[in-house]
């Protein structure tokens, strides 16, 4: 097993990056929101890995945190979803607002996700919801803090749900907050 992989990025395409490894080149599949994060060529980088083996082939899918290959791998659990779909719920939010909107039940933004309707948002939320309250480390999850609200008002506004977890994500935390004050926060978020 491959548990990441540290090299030189030598290139991205839409999907995914080749990181060389010494001597040998790995092709890796990358959520799109980590091919932001990774920078030009050339410069040296360390993805958290993991190896799905199909029949014949073998597939490297790689994350900037170990927090998302977990979540990968748990979505890589639910029924009907394979590598390439997990790959894009990742790459439509952020994994913290992910969690969270798995674990609070938040169907209406889990439908919204690429390749995701409401019969798979309901299967995501019945099969992950005791399992990352249980076991995912990289989450405090606290579905009643109104992220889902403010996710729907954000994309009610035209951002996308990728967008908006970015802008949720840089705020400062404020339970006192009320939603109209948050909107207005997450917009200047978004502006920068």
């Amino acid at each position: 097993m491959i548990a990441a992989v540290e090299g030189v990025l030598e290139r991205c395409d839409a999907y995914s990056v080749v990181v060389r490894v010494g001597g040998v080149s790995l092709a890796l599949y990358v959520p799109t929101s980590n091919l932001e994060q990774l920078g030009p060529a050339g410069r040296t980088v360390r993805l958290h890995t993991h190896l799905h083996l199909k029949e014949e082939t073998a597939v490297l899918y790689g994350f900037l945190s170990e927090a998302e290959l977990e979540l990968f791998k748990m979505l890589l659990s639910v029924t009907g979803i394979g590598p390439r779909g997990a790959l894009n719920i990742l790459s439509g939010a952020e994994c913290h607002h992910l969690a969270m909107s798995i674990a609070s039940g938040d169907i209406g933004l889990l439908s919204r996700l690429p390749g995701v309707g409401k019969k798979t948002a309901s299967r995501l939320v019945l099969e992950l919801r005791g399992k990352l309250e249980k076991e995912w480390s990289g989450l405090s999850i606290q579905p009643g803090d109104g992220a889902g609200e403010l996710m729907d008002a954000l994309t009610g506004l035209g951002y996308t749900a990728s967008e908006a977890a970015r802008a949720i994500s840089g705020m400062p935390s404020s339970s006192e907050m009320g939603l109209e004050e948050r909107i207005r926060s997450a917009l200047k978020q978004l502006a920068k």
